[in-house]
């Protein structure tokens, strides 16, 4: 599969049996997301063949793919947020009454039938915009079982499930393979693959870099097959004297559906961990200080200095910037090439009248696609052809391209490789030794154990704990996620 300038897939075999899970790994941009695309019916292969049940078969679009039992989970949710839970799990197969009507009442009623098989509460008639991004996901699994399938194929289905949630698709997963159900499961979790996969697949540059049966293998070999190289120290975190002043501090912040009473300070060259269960007030906490969602009660202080931030513009004028969760919906203009993202921020920097300032434009991008190693086959690309991890980074590149005071990350690592995340870890730390504070929210509770200097537990929307030294460790971060104390 060949884009401009790019070969995505150079002579890539696979093979997949009945019943079994197998996982596709690589780093971004190695082709896992053109091939699992190829199966979908969004792209059409340049050559090669597909078998399906030892008969050759031909994928020309979405519904040969259908017909054929392939049903893919994609990475970014494909919902529609104005429509309800159980129109989106049958949408494009609505039950219909004798009269040619639809049948939401039957909609509703097959619709709780799955999501009670993912153990999940959901209304289905709650529209999907009210949902949170780990309830949405929920829903994209559901319209997935909903179809009889024969080959399931989930791109980082866990990548904003809770660990309870986590637990139940596993349970899922493991139903659909004695079912006789294959599996085809991505994800940058090794520690998932070596529960649920039978055999591995990786690649790299678009090439198998080998084939492995679980219990052959381990992970650090599978971090050396997909990197080509091996990687001494997976998180990097310095060990800074952090003897800056507060840059940050924040005094009972509440807003009118989530927070209550947040207080917490940051210093410069600071690292804080958010940590907290799904829905327990880390995002909120963002949004919050980035002027998207509005105070009720609180204060905000930059430098010792009050500030009223009621909106984005506001908080970037006082040095913040936020990379958001989703990158997609929040992050990048998809349909814009990777050069216009990047500088989106910044144009007043290079505009001169009606003119741009060209090489100092061509500047501030190739000095990002330097640091974060960003791999497009030019500035020009188009932003939604890249992979995810790609996406991620001129996200990244956006906000550092305004040159914060304090960033703050909101899984920042979401859905990105192994050495992708090394990268991110370097350019964090190389900011934090620049003097820059951050905030890092973070759903992996070993990133905020390796790379943060203190933490902020969150429960139910307020701060349980503020955690430093020693006790930053599992086991004292899950007691006041869940809300107890840590004597009990």
């Amino acid at each position: 599969m060949r884009f401009p300038g790019v070969l995505a897939l150079d002579g890539v075999s696979f093979s997949l049996n009945r019943g079994e899970v197998h996982a596709l790994l690589g780093e971004n941009g190695a082709g896992k997301s053109t091939l699992i695309k190829i199966l979908a019916g969004i792209y059409t292969a340049g050559s090669g063949e597909l078998y399906i049940g030892g008969k050759k078969a031909a994928i020309n679009g979405v519904n040969d793919a259908r017909a054929l039992g392939i049903s893919v989970i994609h990475q970014e949710l494909c919902l529609a947020k104005n429509l309800s839970v159980a129109e989106n799990i049958f949408m494009g197969r609505e039950f219909k009454k004798l009269s040619g009507l639809v049948d939401k009442q039957k909609a509703n009623l097959e619709a709780k039938k799955i999501l009670e098989k993912l153990g999940s509460a959901l209304d289905p008639r709650t529209r999907v915009s009210g949902l949170s991004t780990a309830q949405q996901q929920i829903v994209e699994i559901a319209k997935s079982l909903s179809v009889d399938a024969k080959i399931f194929v989930m791109d980082e289905p866990t990548a904003m499930l809770a660990k309870n949630d986590v637990e139940k698709l596993f349970e899922i997963v493991k139903s659909l393979q004695q079912n006789g159900i294959s599996v085809i499961y991505i994800s940058h979790r090794l520690d998932e693959i070596f529960t649920l996969a039978d055999r591995v697949t990786m690649l790299r540059d678009g090439t198998v870099a080998g084939v492995r049966n679980v219990t052959d293998t381990n992970r650090q070999e599978l971090i050396k097959m997909m990197v080509g190289r091996e990687i001494q120290q997976f998180y990097i975190h310095e060990k800074r004297n952090i003897s800056g002043g507060v840059v940050l501090e924040v005094k009972n912040l509440s807003t009118i559906d989530k927070l209550r009473n947040v207080s917490f300070s940051l210093k410069k060259g600071e690292i804080i961990g958010f940590s907290g269960l799904v829905g327990a007030g880390r995002t909120e906490v963002a949004r919050a200080l980035y002027g998207i969602d509005q105070i009720s009660e609180g204060e905000i202080y930059l430098n010792g200095e009050k500030v009223n931030i009621k909106s984005p513009q506001d908080a970037i004028r006082h040095g913040l910037a936020l990379v958001p969760e989703s990158r997609r919906d929040d992050g990048l203009v998809m349909i814009q090439n990777v050069g216009f993202n990047i500088t989106l921020a910044v144009l007043d920097s290079f505009m001169q009248l009606v003119t741009t300032n060209k090489q100092k434009e061509n500047g501030i991008i190739n000095s990002f696609f330097e640091l974060l190693s960003i791999r497009a086959s030019s500035a020009k690309q188009i932003a939604g052809e890249l992979s995810g991890g790609n996406q991620q980074k001129v996200v990244l590149a956006k906000k550092l391209a305004t040159k914060p005071v304090i960033l703050i990350l909101d899984e920042p690592t979401r859905g990105i490789d192994v050495g992708a995340k090394v990268e991110i870890y370097k350019v964090m730390n190389k900011l934090a030794e620049n003097g820059v504070g951050i905030i890092m929210i973070s759903s992996e509770l070993p990133e905020i154990l390796n790379i943060s200097d203190r933490v902020i537990v969150m429960n139910d929307g307020s701060v349980a704990a503020t955690v430093e030294g020693s006790d930053i460790n599992q086991e004292t971060i899950m007691t006041y996620s869940l809300g107890l104390n840590k004597h009990e």
